[in-house]
């Protein structure tokens, strides 16, 4: 199998990110400019852990252009793939740039509130982020399917992050940052969420162990190669009470609408969801 014999159904497809750029019009756009009110932030008012916090996002944020370029070499717009996968991977890339707008959008307000709130000097601030920047970030997946679900957990788990670290600071600054960047991210999921469904309704059970190998094996970006990962996303973890298994909720209500008579493999998937949810 490759990814090309497993793609959506093109018609799907445009379905899914039709829906997704309807539900992001440009009036409801924001940038980092305008959106707030940079002179009265103030990383006073946030504890030694939550300033720990914005420092962590802000890193998994700016690495931007490594998802990106994940996403741009596993469904090519170019001539190394036939004309049928290069209309299906023009059509994604209608979402795949809007995407990593708002993503980079993110990175820019983390950054800008860092600055403005006295939390780093831009120019340090740069520095350090090109360092963990510079490092390669990989998705091995062999199954077109595996990209959406690794990104519909990720996602979730980055919006209820935001959403539980804004409801415990005390600079109104970050908490707009926060609830912008919450929304954005419940969007992406249910783009996220709409492409699992249609891959689950069109291939049934060719598409369940893929989405249990993605799950088996899941790390949130940077896991591997950001220094301190784990003693840091704990600790950040405790700030929030975050736990990101909690996305796997999601998942498995993803899968419950997905089918309308659950087969033993998707009973199967459904328990394993749950039984990592559990022990994570």
């Amino acid at each position: 199998m490759t990814i090309e014999s497993a793609l959506l159904p093109v018609e799907d497809l445009v379905v899914a990110v039709d829906s997704f750029l309807a539900a992001s019009p440009a009036a409801r756009a924001w940038d980092v400019e305008t959106a707030f009110d940079w002179a009265t932030a103030d990383a006073g008012r946030l504890s030694e852990g939550q300033r720990s916090a914005v420092q962590f996002v802000t890193l998994i944020e700016d690495h931007l252009p490594g998802y990106f370029d994940v996403y741009q070499r596993s469904f090519p717009v170019d001539d190394t793939v036939d004309l049928p996968t290069f209309i299906h991977n023009r059509e994604l890339h209608h979402f795949t740039v809007r995407w990593a707008l708002e993503e980079d959008t993110h990175s820019r307000a983390l950054a800008r509130y860092q600055e403005a709130s006295g939390m780093a000097d831009r120019s340090a601030l740069r520095g350090e982020l090109a360092v963990e920047g510079q490092k390669s970030f990989e998705l091995p997946y062999t199954h077109p399917v595996q990209y959406f679900a690794y990104a519909l957990v990720q996602e979730k788990a980055t919006q209820m992050y935001y959403h539980q670290l804004r409801d415990v600071v005390d600079d109104p600054v970050l908490g707009a940052v926060l609830t912008r960047l919450s929304r954005d991210e419940a969007r992406h999921f249910s783009f996220m969420a709409d492409v699992v469904t249609r891959y689950l309704r069109a291939q049934g059970d060719d598409a369940v162990e893929p989405i249990r190998e993605v799950i088996a094996g899941f790390r949130m970006p940077l896991a591997d190669t950001l220094r301190g990962y784990w003693r840091w996303a704990l600790r950040i973890a405790d700030v929030a009470d975050y736990d990101h298994t909690a996305a796997y909720d999601h998942l498995i209500k993803v899968i419950d609408r997905a089918v309308d008579a659950r087969t033993d493999r998707v009973d199967e998937l459904a328990d394993f969801v749950a039984q990592c949810r559990t022990l994570g």
